[in-house]
């Protein structure tokens, strides 16, 4: 895959996931109002866009076409860990943007500055932890983003 195709999806990508992240917030804000509505949306909204995020990458990006329940377990448990410290960005980027201006539009606006840090990030960690080829793949280098020129 060329670079430029790989950039332009998963850009692409991003925006759909850091769209249902908020989505599924905006969800959750409007039937809870109490002090844990806040927390239980930017919860709520990392695991869709959790989801969300590594079907396209998977699929798309790093062309990964393994199937079966032990396959998915093991790079989604590997997909999330990687997703720890770039759920940190990205957490605390949109609490900060709402303790300072206490708005919606602040809030999602940390959230999607705090994605896009995480997701550049998260890229290269999944490049090299979770979909990088495995046994016989790994001598011949076939499949996903270790064909990018």
């Amino acid at each position: 895959m060329k670079l430029r195709t790989l950039v332009f999806r998963y850009a692409v990508f991003a925006v759909i996931a850091t769209l249902a992240n908020l989505g599924a917030q905006r969800a959750v804000l409007a039937v809870r109002d109490d002090g844990w509505a806040l927390m239980l949306a930017i919860a709520v909204g990392t695991g869709v866009g959790l989801v969300v995020k590594y079907l396209l990458d998977k699929r798309w990006i790093f062309l990964d076409g393994s199937t079966g329940a032990r396959a998915h377990g093991e790079r989604f448990s590997r997909y999330t860990l990687t997703g720890v410290f770039t759920t940190a960005i990205f957490w605390g980027m949109e609490t900060v943007f709402w303790m300072i201006w206490q708005t919606d539009l602040m809030r999602e606006l940390g959230a999607v500055i705090g994605l896009a840090i995480g997701y550049v990030v998260k890229f290269q960690l999944d490049k090299r932890f979770v979909f990088r080829p495995t046994g016989p793949a790994a001598a011949m280098q076939t499949g996903g983003a270790e064909q990018v020129r």
